[in-house]
């Protein structure tokens, strides 16, 4: 390993979980403004296409039969039903980032950063909250680092460095000693 391996901090996989409505979405769009250098999964699902959707950029559209297929090989880091319907995050794409050094943010409901932990458990998973509505202490102790989404600005400001990257800067020997 050399002095610039050791330099650099390894790119993480960030959770950002939240209830429904914790506004988890706004705040990745920014933070990726910000950190274009953080890459997003785009899930797979099963769910019809809508119209304003494009396949591979809203998400993958698979059939249930090709879902089943992709389950069973265990290329999903974590799925759940939502209805009639399953969606899911392949784990190929987001390896294959995480080891190529780009962080990835990984944006999901409170069960999938469970799952995500489970299988992943260097994952650093942030809850995303709404003001004065913290979820119950046992829901909180599971993740790494809780936020208050008061002013999305503010919660992107502390979050972008959470993220990690392992390009933020040029890579320095150590000073011995």
């Amino acid at each position: 390993m050399s002095l610039d391996d050791e330099a650099r901090p390894a790119a993480r996989l960030t959770v950002l979980a939240g209830p429904s409505g914790a506004g988890r979405e706004s705040v990745v769009e920014l933070i990726r403004a910000r950190s274009p250098s953080v890459w997003t999964p785009v899930a797979v699902t099963t769910r019809p296409r809508r119209r304003s959707e494009l396949d591979g950029v809203h998400r993958h559209f698979l059939t249930p039969a090709e879902f089943d297929r992709r389950l069973a090989a265990g290329e999903l880091l974590e799925w759940s039903r939502l209805g009639a319907y399953r969606r899911g995050t392949e784990s190929g794409p987001l390896r294959g980032r995480l080891a190529a050094g780009q962080p990835v943010l990984l944006p999901l409901d409170l069960d999938g950063a469970l799952l995500v932990r489970a299988e992943w458990p260097q994952a650093r998973l942030v809850l995303l909250h709404p003001p004065g509505r913290l979820p119950a202490p046992a829901v909180v102790a599971a993740f790494d680092h809780c936020v208050a989404h008061d002013r999305t600005e503010r919660v992107v400001d502390e979050l972008v460095g959470f993220t990690g990257s392992s390009f933020l800067a040029p890579a320095r020997p150590r000073p011995r000693g």
